[in-house]
C-alpha cells in the first residue's frame, strides 16, 4: 500500500509540472501561474515529469533501483519550482514527502543496504565443483532410518547437490508473549565452502524490518535493522557461529538431504525411528537428534547446541532448538518438508518463535566458474494446505 501510494504521489505531482510546459509553449491558457516560463525552463518542466513517471513505473518494475531515478526526479521538479517559486512552492510539500520515500528507498535498496550485500553474495563467483551422481553405494554407511529417508526424498540418481536456494513466506515473533511479525525470505547455501545468506523482509506493526544472517569463512553474524536504518541486533562472534552451525546441519537434513551422503556427519542409530548425528565443521561439531515417522519422512530436529540471543544478539544462552516439519511434497528432483516451525525450549515451556512455508528451491543454481553437470533443477510450490 505504501509503495502504491508513492508511486500514485509520483504521478500526480508529475502531471502537475505539465502546466509549466503548457505555459512556457502556449498550449493553455493558465492565469492561475503568473510568472512568466521561458521554453527552455518549459522542457525542464516536461521532464521533470517523466522523470516522475518513470520513478512510478521503477518502483514496481526495478525496485532495486528506483530510488536513483527518484532522487533525480525530486532534484529536478525542486529545480523548475525555484524557477516559479510564488506559482509553484506548494509543490515543495510533496518533494519533501518524495524525498522522504527515496531516502528509505536508498537506505533498503541502495548501496549500503543489508539487501544489497545479500545480492553482493548472489552474484560472487563460487568455485566449480564436480557433480557426479548419488548412488545405492553411497547410502551403505548411513543408518536405516536415514537411508529410509533418503530413499524416500527420491535423491538416488540424482546429481549431488553443491549449493540450493529457498524462498519462504511465514511469521516470527521474539517471545512468546510478543506480536508476530510477518515476512518473506531468500536463502542462498553454498555446500562445499560452506556458506549460508539469508535474507528476510519483516514487519514489525507495519513497518519494515531487514534481516540478514550470513555465515561464511569469517564465521557467521545476524543484523536486523528497523526502517533499514536502525540497529536492533548485531550478533556475532564464537558462540553465535557455533548456533549456527547448527542451522546449516538442518538445512542439509531438511532441504537438501541428498548432501547427507557426503557431508562430515558421524551418525549413532537410536531405534527405527530415531538416529543421532554429529556434524563437524572447522572448529564446531553439533548434534543433533532426527526423528522420522513410519513412513520414513522426516518429522522432527532437535538440537542442545544452538543459543537464544538477547534481545540485542550480544549474549547467548544454550537452549534445546526444534524443528517439527510436515507436508512433504515432490520439489524438483526431491521430496522434503514444505512447511515447518522453531521451537525453543526453555525451563518455563516450550514455545514457537517462527512459522515458515516454503514457496521455491532450486538445486545447482549458484554462479560458478563454469557451472559443470547438468542443468540445475528447481521447482515452485504452492504455500496453501
Amino acid at each position: 500500500m505504501i509503495r502504491i501510494a508513492v508511486a500514485a504521489l509520483f504521478v500526480l505531482h508529475g502531471l502537475i509540472h505539465l502546466l509549466g510546459f503548457a505555459k512556457a509553449f502556449g498550449f493553455a491558457d493558465l492565469p492561475q501561474l503568473r510568472q512568466t516560463v521561458s521554453q527552455p525552463v518549459g522542457v525542464l518542466w516536461l521532464t521533470a515529469t517523466l522523470l516522475c513517471l518513470v520513478a512510478a513505473a521503477a518502483l514496481f518494475l526495478a525496485p532495486r533501483r528506483w530510488w536513483a531515478v527518484g532522487a533525480l526526479a525530486v532534484l529536478v521538479s525542486q529545480a523548475v519550482i525555484v524557477t516559479s517559486w510564488s506559482d509553484a512552492l506548494v509543490g515543495t510539500v510533496a518533494n519533501v514527502l518524495l524525498l522522504v520515500a527515496v531516502l528509505y528507498g536508498f537506505a533498503s535498496r541502495g548501496p549500503l543496504s543489508l539487501r544489497a550485500e545479500y545480492d553482493h553474495h548472489l552474484e560472487h563467483a563460487w568455485p566449480r565443483t564436480a557433480q557426479g551422481d548419488v548412488t545405492e553405494a553411497d547410502l551403505a554407511p548411513l543408518p536405516d532410518p536415514v537411508q529410509r529417508y533418503l530413499r524416500r526424498a527420491e535423491v538416488v540418481g540424482r546429481p549431488r547437490v553443491h549449493d540450493f536456494r529457498a524462498r519462504w513466506t511465514g511469521r516470527i515473533r521474539s517471545g512468546p508473549d510478543s506480536a508476530w511479525m510477518t515476512f518473506t525470505a531468500d536463502q542462498l547455501n553454498i555446500l562445499d565452502t560452506p556458506c549460508r545468506f539469508f535474507e528476510m523482509d519483516a514487519r514489525m506493526k507495519g513497518l519494515p524490518v531487514d534481516v540478514l544472517h550470513a555465515f561464511d569463512e569469517k564465521g557467521a553474524s545476524m543484523r536486523v535493522r528497523l526502517l533499514s536504518v536502525v540497529t536492533m541486533v548485531d550478533a556475532d562472534g564464537a558462540e553465535f557461529t557455533h548456533g549456527e552451525t547448527v542451522t546449516l546441519f538442518n538445512d542439509l537434513c531438511v532441504l537438501a538431504p541428498g548432501a547427507l551422503v557426503s557431508a562430515d556427519v558421524s551418525w549413532q542409530p537410536v531405534d527405527a525411528h530415531c538416529v543421532v548425528g554429529r556434524f563437524t565443521l572447522g572448529v564446531n561439531t553439533v548434534t543433533a537428534e532426527l526423528r522420522f515417522d513410519d513412513d520414513g519422512d522426516l518429522v522432527d530436529f532437535v538440537s542442545d547446541d544452538r543459543a537464544a540471543s538477547s534481545p540485542d544478539g550480544r549474549t547467548f544462552t544454550r537452549m534445546r532448538w526444534t524443528t517439527p516439519v510436515r507436508d512433504h511434497a515432490q520439489v524438483g528432483p526431491a521430496r522434503i518438508p514444505t512447511r515447518g516451525e522453531t521451537r525453543w525450549h526453555p525451563d518455563s515451556g516450550a514455545w514457537t518463535y517462527g512459522e515458515f512455508a516454503l514457496t521455491s528451491l532450486a538445486y545447482n543454481v549458484a554462479h560458478r566458474q563454469p557451472a559443470l553437470g547438468r542443468s540445475a533443477p528447481s521447482a515452485v510450490i504452492g504455500t496453501s494446505g
